[in-house]
């Protein structure tokens, strides 16, 4: 039995579908990312998976409850870490995990120790009695995460759990989900973050709605069209734009990383040739030109160019 599984799931707000006829399946024990900008539907797509919200047609079941027939007696099976999780600042790291137990009508016995285990597992035991408002932005997440697994659930939903928060905390904040993995709990997560999905079982890119590929990483790198030019210009910002704009380069995608330039081709020999001529004709330094492997972000822009030009890339759902 599938530990998550939707069926054509759909929510329209005003006439707008925020989640467009979503059919997924994740398997237990593993890590799922769901991956896209802003305003995608991804924080849509887990309130609709946590029976916060109902759906306008379609449907979903998580752990074999169905999310509207079985709303209530889902909640006992999963955790739920949003994007602004509910801590209570002028309560300590401990008096919030026995707060989030009482939520959960978790038992009296057994709850200290369950208590100190998820405090060592986040590594928290050092700050047990330091205001949760005193914490900073990472061990505020980590205390967010054992809060939501107070009750030992078997499906964890994480709405972009590191958003904001620094290179280290996001590097012990997985380091943390891998060890749930291991003791068989099932983990939902979003993030707007390419290389965080590289770190997941299976991810789905979605945008606007609509899932645009599933698949381990390495499936969903293989949708890639055509070879990718990394290029290095003085001017990152000002090259990018000149190289979306000349229609004469026929590039499948151009896109901006971080100082670099990736152009996505089907011709890498004739592209190059072009692109340094481009920019020579602006002014601008090309710097090193070389063929890279693609990265998740490639892939996500050129499924993107794709499905702006009507089409779909080819293995996609």
């Amino acid at each position: 039995m599938p530990a998550i599984q939707t069926d054509k799931l759909t929510r329209a707000f005003s006439g707008v579908r925020a989640v467009d006829g979503l059919t997924l399946q994740v398997e237990p024990g593993e890590i799922f990312g769901l991956v896209g900008p802003d305003g995608a539907g991804k924080t849509t797509t887990m309130r609709l998976l946590t029976a916060i919200m109902t759906p306008s047609d379609g449907r979903a079941w998580v752990n074999g409850r169905d999310v509207v027939k079985d709303a209530e007696a889902l909640k006992a099976d999963i955790g739920y870490m949003s994007q602004r999780f509910g801590l209570y600042e002028d309560l300590t790291v401990i008096e919030n995990l026995r707060f989030y137990a009482d939520i959960y009508l978790v038992p009296r016995q057994g709850l200290d120790a369950r208590m100190e285990e998820l405090l060592g597992f986040s590594n928290l035991t050092p700050f047990r009695n330091r205001l949760a408002g005193n914490l900073s932005g990472g061990m505020k997440q980590k205390l967010g995460l054992a809060c939501s697994l107070i009750h030992t659930p078997k499906v964890l939903f994480l709405d972009e759990p590191t958003n904001g928060v620094d290179p280290v905390s996001r590097r012990d904040f997985w380091r943390i989900l891998y060890r749930l993995l291991r003791q068989g709990v099932t983990i939902f997560v979003s993030t707007a973050y390419l290389d965080e999905a590289e770190r997941c079982s299976r991810v789905g890119l979605i945008d606007r709605g609509r899932l645009l590929a599933c698949g381990r990483p390495d499936e969903v790198k293989r949708l890639m069209t055509g070879s990718i030019l990394s290029v290095g210009p003085a001017d990152p910002r000002r090259a990018v734009d000149l190289l979306r704009k000349d229609e004469s380069l026929h590039a499948l995608a151009v896109g901006l990383f971080g100082e670099q330039v990736h152009v996505v081709t089907r011709d890498a020999e004739s592209a190059e040739r072009q692109i340094r001529a481009l920019l020579a004709s602006a002014a601008i330094d090309p710097g090193q030109i070389e063929p890279v492997e693609p990265t998740l972000e490639d892939v996500f822009v050129s499924v993107l160019a794709h499905v702006e030009e009507g089409l779909r890339p080819e293995g996609s759902p």
